[in-house]
């Protein structure tokens, strides 16, 4: 299979206001990724509205509300590279090729996620409303 190229996009303040793929996600295919021990491992850090997955995490902010709090293109520029917000941070870039350091053999050369991915993830993080 070849390998995706890194689509373009425009940060724009503290968000990428444009899908990355020009099309919209699907928000339970984003909570299946949120939910993976194995895709997204969002749950290692953060907690989240999936009372079936247990031992979430508490390091970082609590999903519940995130598209009360952030809107669809700053979500988005977190995923893709949260150290563009704050460079000390501990969230991993998500769809980022360079400046990376000590990478897993299984992810040397491509993004931790799809640009379909990631609007999948950013179609339920902006589902989750307080």
């Amino acid at each position: 299979m070849a390998q995706e190229e890194l689509r373009p996009y425009v940060i724009v303040g503290d968000s990428i206001p444009d899908s990355l793929t020009g099309l919209s996600g699907d928000a339970e295919r984003g909570r299946a990724i949120v939910a993976s021990r194995t895709a997204g491992l969002c749950l290692l850090c953060h907690s989240a509205p999936i009372p079936e997955e247990r031992f979430q995490g508490n390091l970082a902010p609590n999903l519940a509300g995130a598209g009360s709090r952030w809107s669809e293109g700053q979500l988005r520029l977190r995923l893709v590279d949260a150290s563009r917000l704050n460079p000390n941070t501990i969230m991993p870039p998500y769809y980022r090729l360079d400046r990376l350091h000590r990478v897993a053999r299984g992810f040397e050369d491509k993004p931790i996620l799809s640009a379909g991915q990631i609007e999948d993830v950013v179609a339920y993080l902006v589902s989750l409303k307080e």
